[in-house]
């Protein structure tokens, strides 16, 4: 048996038809097909049931190709160690982070690993926090910087900071000079700026308001930080954001709320017994000599 029969298995049960795999494995299909066949001959198993319109895994091929998976993702973690330069002079890394993280960390921190590290290529993505668990599951990202609180189980985390979220208004606010704490009720009948549901931000603020028997104003919702920014430092309208992206950003103003809007901790996540490579390694060291240093 050999590897290129599990990556023809892994296309023709992600395609679900034996044409197209073989157009994206650069091969003919009557080749795909032989290939096959030798797999299921050699395993002693029908692994597609191939009597539908479309081409379909049995159950001994959804077993297999869980098992097969996990075998490709080990191959790929040993080619990567062999390429590892364990001094750092050449390396790759690939990160995702939660979008809040852009608006402050992400620059201070990957400037300061470049010029610790100016061999290492680093790919960087902004996403949710389900979809770097996926990432990070499936061994299609190093590491990641999100929450502590993981649902995928493979995973482990290393807490780098509490983050406290606020009150976020702009200069020409009425409240943008206000030192004590707002009670929530009194800033229930302003209009909002907020962050649309695929932002775990949104899910922590809309937590909050339930609690206190609030429902604020939405009056424009997005799905970028930037624009938030803008919008609440150009007019009236109020947000809630990480106090962190608002003493990072000229023009706004953090309030206190009373209750107190919830705190959530920052963490690095990996997939549990993965390969780290030396860059990895470097990079999570980084990341929580940051977050130690990071104002309170």
């Amino acid at each position: 048996m050999l590897l290129r029969h599990i990556r023809y298995l892994q296309a023709v049960a992600e395609h679900q038809n034996f044409t197209r795999a073989a157009e994206a494995l650069h091969v003919s299909q009557p080749t795909l097909s032989q290939q096959i066949r030798q797999l299921e001959d050699g395993l002693g198993a029908q692994l597609f049931d191939r009597s539908g319109r479309t081409v379909r895994l049995t159950d001994a091929g959804e077993a297999y190709l869980r098992h097969a998976r996990r075998a490709l993702q080990d191959l790929d973690a040993g080619r990567r160690a062999i390429h590892d330069v364990r001094d750092l002079s050449r390396g790759a890394l690939r990160l995702a982070v939660t979008p809040t993280f852009t608006a402050y960390l992400v620059g201070p921190l990957l400037a300061r690993f470049n010029e610790l590290h100016p061999g290492i290529d680093v790919s960087f993505e902004e996403t949710t926090q389900d979809r770097i668990e996926a990432a990070l599951a499936d061994d299609r990202l190093d590491i990641g910087i999100a929450f502590d609180e993981m649902r995928a189980p493979e995973l482990d985390s290393a807490a780098l900071f509490v983050e406290t979220l606020s009150l976020v208004v702009g200069p020409a606010h009425r409240c943008a000079t206000q030192t004590a704490a707002l009670p929530a009720g009194e800033v229930a009948a302003e209009s909002f700026v907020l962050l649309n549901g695929d932002f775990a931000t949104r899910r922590y603020i809309d937590l909050y308001y339930r609690q206190q028997g609030i429902v604020p104003r939405v009056a424009i919702e997005v799905n970028s930080i930037s624009a938030v920014v803008e919008i609440v430092r150009r007019g009236q309208l109020v947000t809630v954001l990480p106090d962190a992206i608002a003493r990072e950003h000229e023009g706004l103003y953090p309030l206190a709320l009373t209750p107190a809007l919830p705190r959530r901790t920052a963490a690095l996540l990996w997939r549990s017994g993965a390969y780290r490579s030396a860059a990895c390694d470097a990079f999570a060291e980084l990341a929580i000599e940051w977050g130690s240093g990071r104002p309170r």
